[in-house]
């Protein structure tokens, strides 16, 4: 068999506004992400969903935030997750729910990445930057607070400590399209790479990305990619409750991944906030699952030629 590859599933809705991500591991299953896998050569195996328990409200002076038990809970059930499936595979593929998903899941592979004695660097790929702790944020959904949590920014001392921070210098948003004051000052202070799409209009995935990634290889690191449905253009991907106009083409989305399978740098990738409620006809998770596949090995004229609704 080819390399290994564990999918685990998250049922997560609790961080986000609109109910319907906890459908997002069924629909990216039902679309055929193991068997595309499989096709490509991958050693797949499907480690089925975690799973959280009743958990008792935990009380914060912030009083908008929204589910924060249930986050933590979260939290520390997929952190040891993601730790395993880092060092027993060579690829793990982590499906959302929401984004709040990453807070669990980077902690987790930057722990094994630490151990191994590699810098882990974060790919975040999404229309947010999710740079809001439990003190700043006003909306009070926690799928806004994973970056600034697994970076150890001060206000998310309510989440479980960190064994391995990353630090703010590994990290590179892109396709960046909606701020809000307290992101943007954090951006400022912590010196974080920021790729908004008007870089992307102006120079295209290709030149930003392909420095981040000459960054990775210089310093020997591993990369974790976390893609947000809301990273692309709505009109090709209308499954996500955080629509942002401006989002990524199809062919930039897909250029984006056959770059990252050609670096060969990748160590992990999230796939978050596929709300199947929202789809039409199952095109965003088939279009997630075929941006997974270029990540993972899949050539143009590979590609299977599919209805477009």
């Amino acid at each position: 068999m080819g390399k290994s590859c564990f999918i685990l599933g998250a049922p997560i809705e609790t961080g986000a506004s609109q109910p319907g991500c906890l459908m997002g591991p069924a629909a990216l299953r039902t679309a055929g992400l193991i068997a595309s896998l499989r096709g490509l050569g991958w050693d797949v195996r499907d480690l089925g969903d975690v799973t959280i328990p009743e958990v008792a409200p935990v009380a914060h002076p912030n009083p908008v935030l929204r589910n924060l038990a249930q986050t933590i809970a979260w939290i520390e059930a997929l952190e040891p997750r993601a730790y395993e499936a880092a060092k027993g595979c060579d690829l793990p593929i982590f499906m959302g729910g929401d984004h709040s998903i990453s807070a669990g899941t980077v902690p987790g592979v930057a722990r094994a990445a630490a151990e191994a004695g590699r810098p882990l660097f974060v790919l975040w790929l999404d229309a947010h930057p999710d740079l809001h702790t439990l003190d700043t944020t006003e909306s009070g959904n926690l799928h806004g607070t994973p970056v600034a949590y697994f970076t150890g920014q001060p206000g998310c001392e309510a989440y479980p400590p960190l064994a391995a921070p990353v630090p703010p210098e590994n990290l590179c948003l892109m396709g960046i399209r909606s701020v809000d004051g307290a992101e943007h000052t954090r951006i400022h202070d912590l010196g974080v790479e920021v790729h908004d799409m008007r870089v992307i209009d102006e120079f295209g995935v290709l030149k930003p990305l392909r420095e981040f990634l000459e960054r990775v290889e210089a310093a020997n690191g591993l990369l974790h990619v976390s893609l947000d449905v809301d990273f692309l253009e709505p009109g090709i991907a209308p499954a996500v409750g955080t629509t942002v106009p401006g989002g990524a083409t199809f062919r930039e989305a897909h250029l984006i991944m056959e770059t990252l399978c050609d670096s060969g740098l990748v160590s992990s990738l999230d796939l978050v906030e596929l709300n199947p409620f929202l789809d039409e006809r199952g095109r965003t998770a088939t279009l997630m699952c075929d941006l997974a596949a270029s990540l993972m090995g899949r050539r143009v004229l590979d590609r299977p030629t599919r209805r477009f609704f």
